[in-house]
């Protein structure tokens, strides 16, 4: 359950609104690789602060992601470089991080932020370090979505369909299509309302999720009969060699894919992806995704990640065959 305004997040939700009001310009960051929550979130604040007649940039880390170009004003993110030099970031009054645990996984884009203004966090991950001046964290909450969702109703402002649309995608992506346990009766009360402004589901729905490449089901095909089983089945894991990627890097992300379909074997309660950078370094990012029994953003953050109770995440340096060993055996503890 999540209510409009109800329990801890009350003052950290009127000290959020404040800002809003008091700031004027803002700069706005998300995550490194953003996916559909981080980016209908962000689009959705920066229709609210023009709403109240504020200035506001969006500056990301990475490029949009593959198939999320329907999304209204994704033309307005920027990434750090060529397309950010005719900023003077000493005009910004306001450092706003959405959907972020820690201020590091913003790549770059924290350093932009050399007059040390107010940071503004707004997230939902249960492993967030309260990184801001002002820190709205609400584990509770399905998406960072559906708390700017409730900072529109908390300043009473009205939600159009181009806003519709972007909180919707956020909302649905991070809720699996409204399959995982962090729905909630609030979450479908929310998305009931988005859903009057008449927005096209079908389209959100085909985009995200039934776009993908030719050549990125080919390298998919090549990792599903790779997976393995640990803990007399409940633990299904992957590996995903640098070699494997070298013939082309996916277009869009199949961590989800692959984590998804391990989900659904009958007996499997935890699944886990080890996947090595394209890089020359000894990278390797590690995805988990639980039933519920095993809270994976304990086993992340022994590693130095984090995330929610069923779904975490943490990058590693080193071989990773032991990589994956350890991570396996600690999973394994929370049987």
């Amino acid at each position: 359950m999540c209510p409009l305004f109800a329990g801890d997040s009350v003052m950290s939700l009127k000290k959020t609104c404040a800002s809003v009001k008091k700031y004027n310009n803002f700069l706005i960051t998300v995550h490194t690789s953003p996916e559909g929550d981080a980016l209908g979130s962000q689009l959705a604040f920066y229709n609210l602060i023009k709403k109240l007649g504020k200035s506001g940039t969006i500056i990301n880390e990475d490029a949009l992601p593959y198939g999320y170009d329907f999304l209204p004003g994704n033309e307005l993110i920027l990434r750090p470089g060529k397309g950010t030099k005719h900023i003077n970031f000493a005009d910004f009054d306001c450092f706003v991080v959405l959907d972020c645990a820690d201020l590091k996984r913003t790549g770059s884009i924290y350093k932009l932020n050399s007059g040390n203004n107010p940071v503004l966090n707004i997230d939902h991950h249960i492993s967030n370090r309260n990184f801001g001046s002002v820190n709205w964290v609400e584990p509770g909450a399905s998406s960072c979505s559906e708390m700017i969702y409730k900072l529109y109703k908390r300043l009473r402002l009205p939600i159009d369909k181009e806003t519709a649309l972007l909180l919707y995608t956020g909302i649905m992506t991070d809720t699996g299509s409204f399959r995982y346990s962090n729905t909630s009766g609030f979450t479908h009360k929310a998305v009931a309302e988005l859903l009057g402004s008449g927005l096209d589901v079908a389209r959100v729905y085909r985009n995200t999720y039934e776009n993908i490449p030719q050549s990125d089901i080919r390298l998919l095909l090549k990792v599903l009969p790779e997976m393995r089983f640990y803990c007399r089945g409940r633990i299904a894991w992957f590996i995903i060699k640098k070699e494997l990627l070298k013939s082309g890097k996916p277009r869009v992300d199949l961590a989800d894919l692959i984590l998804s379909f391990g989900r659904a074997i009958e007996g499997v309660e935890v699944v886990a992806l080890f996947k090595e950078n394209l890089g020359e370094n000894d990278e390797v990012r590690v995805n988990l995704r639980s039933q519920g029994k095993v809270d994976v953003n304990m086993v992340a953050s022994f590693f130095g990640g984090g995330g929610h109770k069923t779904a975490a995440g943490c990058t590693l340096h080193g071989d990773i065959v032991k990589i994956s060993k350890k991570v396996l055996n600690k999973i394994k503890e929370g049987f």
